[in-house]
């Protein structure tokens, strides 16, 4: 049973009341996948003529296809504001330098007649799935296709059920022309086995809702996936900070959606209470406030803990989607989080939209295995060896005796028919 210290919005806890909030609630995957499998075998064996009857059933498609033609792009993009343009460009460019220092790079070495190393190439097809439910996410497609760019796909698909055109325009601003206007579990199956109007993509990423994921998740190896999101989730430490700050951070991943999870850790019983009420006074006069609150009383919290390094052991535990730390001191003990935040001037909201990492990012723990969305998801990385006579004949003892203790005996004999008649 949680112990509720006080506060009017949202919950004071002890650390040790604390695993019941940690335990994430158990998604409703299993219902979710119940519901897109027919859905996804429909998309498979009927291709576009299922496809659009989802389209316009669940999205209200009105077009004769689900393919955007490049006037209606233009015409999106004539219609942006100069001001949104601008924060497209600066976000771009942040983005596309980001994604230009995480590339692999190709290269060789060579000793003793043993030539080994790696050659980078892109994927040819991938699929960027930008929602427009609540609301649309043309940041989406800045960490989505800018990234894929860098990496050098050729073949950048985007979809999205509504026509935004702040999401139809900033795809025609990155000089992408196939746009699809769908969504949903339909829209991820149309990328997975492809129709005749949508390819088939080698690999599809982004974020959505329940329904997305279930799809992505049946769909995983049919196409590569980026991973299975859930609801968003920050984990926020502080000891000594402006309480307008961290309840406005608090706020600002409330709002996404009401599954979405905002926590504070702190040491001090006086900020806890003084966050909790800057939360209330904040919702007071926030437009999203219907979401956001109901985000805050149902999965949210403030967490006493005893010191800092409690702090850090239960954020790796629960390996958050955004961690916010006070300062960069805290780094070296980390493990597990999708992106980090340093600092009283960090807003997740710096990392959502301008700073440059992407904010498409693991949720639900799964940031226990890997970080965000980088352009190395869109690259294979290929391993290339090239030996010499005399290279082979000096590793020979290893590989024949490897392969004869594996039972292996044609690869021993493939080595050794090279190497004997010397």
């Amino acid at each position: 049973m949680i112990r509720i210290i006080k506060s009017p919005v949202i919950r004071i806890i002890k650390s040790e009341d604390s695993s019941a909030l940690f335990a994430r609630r158990a998604a409703r995957m299993e219902a979710a996948e119940a519901v897109v499998r027919p859905i996804l075998e429909d998309v498979r064996k009927r291709g576009d003529r299922a496809l659009l009857e989802y389209a316009r059933k669940f999205d209200g498609l009105a077009r004769r296809t689900v393919r955007v033609s490049e006037e209606d792009l233009a015409a999106a993009r004539r219609r942006l504001s100069p001001e949104f343009r601008r924060a497209v460009r600066t976000a771009a460019a942040n983005i596309r330098d980001f994604a230009r220092r995480q590339m692999p790079r190709a290269w060789m070495r060579q000793s003793g007649g043993v030539r080994v190393g790696q050659v980078v190439r892109p994927l040819g097809t991938v699929a960027a799935y930008v929602p427009a439910g609540r609301y649309p996410l043309p940041s989406t497609i800045l960490m989505t296709a800018v990234p894929a760019q860098v990496a050098g796909v050729a073949n950048i698909c985007v979809a999205s059920p509504k026509p935004v055109d702040q999401v139809w325009g900033t795809a025609a601003m990155l000089g992408l022309t196939r746009v699809f206007e769908m969504g949903g579990a339909q829209a991820i199956a149309a990328f997975a086995y492809g129709t005749r109007t949508v390819p088939k993509a080698d690999r599809i990423v982004g974020p959505g809702n329940i329904y997305v994921a279930a799809a992505k998740k049946l769909l995983a190896g049919e196409v590569g996936i980026d991973f299975v999101a859930g609801p968003t989730e920050i984990l926020i430490i502080a000891t000594e900070s402006d309480p307008r700050y961290l309840a406005a951070d608090l706020l600002a991943q409330a709002e996404h959606d009401v599954d979405a999870t905002a926590l504070l850790l702190t040491t001090s019983r006086r900020l806890a209470a003084a966050v909790a009420k800057e939360v209330e006074r904040q919702l007071a006069t926030l437009p999203t406030a219907a979401v956001a609150a109901q985000s805050i009383a149902r999965n949210s919290a403030i967490v006493l803990v005893r010191s800092i390094e409690e702090a850090v052991e239960i954020s790796n535990r629960f390996a958050p989607e955004h961690l916010s730390i006070p300062d960069a001191r805290l780094l070296a003990g980390i493990e597990h989080a999708g992106s980090v935040f340093v600092g009283p001037y960090s807003p997740e909201a710096a990392g959502d939209y301008a700073s440059g990492p992407n904010h498409v990012l693991p949720t639900s723990g799964a940031a226990r295995v890997r970080g965000g969305l980088a352009v190395t998801d869109f690259v294979k990385v290929i391993s290339v060896q090239q030996l010499s006579a005399a290279g082979l004949a000096r590793i020979k003892p290893a590989i024949v005796t490897l392969a004869r203790a594996e039972g292996l005996e044609a690869h021993a004999r493939s080595v050794e028919v090279r190497t004997n008649a010397r």
